[in-house]
């Protein structure tokens, strides 16, 4: 069973930049992707990377955050500017396996976008 951790969250203000990291306890070479759950709300995707570095983005983040990966380091990024305050939530990364993902949950970082 792979282990992630996510780091890289914090507060930060409306139209400021933060970088998420994802470390895999090994490297995965398939599709990873990033989630987030604001509070209140069900966990969705926001960006995910394929092994041949193909990027799919949802629609309120295109433009604005950006996914890359680093195999080498077991690492999966998510570079986030503009950031508004819907973008508050808690951020995981994992691999999508149809409707649901392959590995157990990480602990996610907290991203609090407020002035």
């Amino acid at each position: 069973q792979v282990q992630v951790v996510e780091s890289g969250g914090g507060l930060v203000q409306p139209g400021g930049s933060l970088r998420l990291s994802c470390v895999a306890s090994r490297t995965i070479f398939t599709t990873m992707a990033w989630y987030r759950q604001a509070p209140g709300k069900q966990r969705e995707m926001v960006a995910s990377i394929t092994s041949s570095d193909s990027t799919f983005y949802v629609d309120f983040v295109k433009g604005r955050f950006t996914i890359s990966r680093d195999n080498a380091k077991k690492t999966v990024y998510l570079q986030m500017n503009n950031l508004k305050p819907e973008d508050t939530a808690v951020y995981y990364c994992n691999t999508p396996s149809g409707p649901t993902v392959r590995y157990a949950w990480g602990q996610g970082t907290l991203v609090t976008v407020s002035s």
